[in-house]
């Protein structure tokens, strides 16, 4: 039996890969970002229409500030992991497995701003349709990838 998907093989059980770690980073950095986006625009609303609210400002800065903390973590990760260069087989299995879960929920994202879109609908909901699914692509591609590295890759 191949050692590919079995966690204990590779490395210690509790220790983190560099891999793991950005992508715990990854998914927390999103989450964050989101969040302080929907604060803003709930507060600025304070009862009123959502779509009445000036969203973009809020959207691109949390947009930018998702992709600098990313960068980032990404980079004192880099630096102070020692197996940053190491991807074996059981890491691209994963990585792979996770741009798929990812890439669903982008392009159902792009789908709802689409039909958005053609329904005419404002464009505060077209923008946010599309946000939210860049926000669950990063999300739940995390997820998946956190539970592959804790639970392994099935042969699915």
């Amino acid at each position: 039996m191949s050692n590919i998907f079995d966690i204990s093989a590779t490395r210690e059980r509790g220790a983190m890969s560099y891999q793991e770690k950005n992508t715990w980073a990854f998914g927390v950095i999103a989450v964050l970002g989101y969040t302080a986006y929907l604060a803003v625009v709930l507060s600025r609303a304070a009862g009123g229409p959502l779509t009445d609210v000036a969203y973009a400002g809020p959207m691109l800065v949390s947009i930018g500030a998702a992709v600098l903390a990313g960068i980032l973590a990404g980079t004192v990760l880099g630096a102070t992991s020692r197996d940053r260069a190491v991807r074996d087989e059981r890491e691209r299995e994963i990585e792979r497995m996770g741009e798929r879960v990812g890439q669903s929920f982008l392009v159902l994202g792009g789908l709802g701003g689409l039909v958005l879109a053609l329904l005419e609908a404002d464009p505060f909901w077209i923008a946010n349709a599309l946000y939210l699914g860049f926000v669950l692509s990063a999300v739940l591609s995390a997820a998946a990838r956190v539970v592959a590295f804790r639970r392994g890759v099935g042969p699915w």
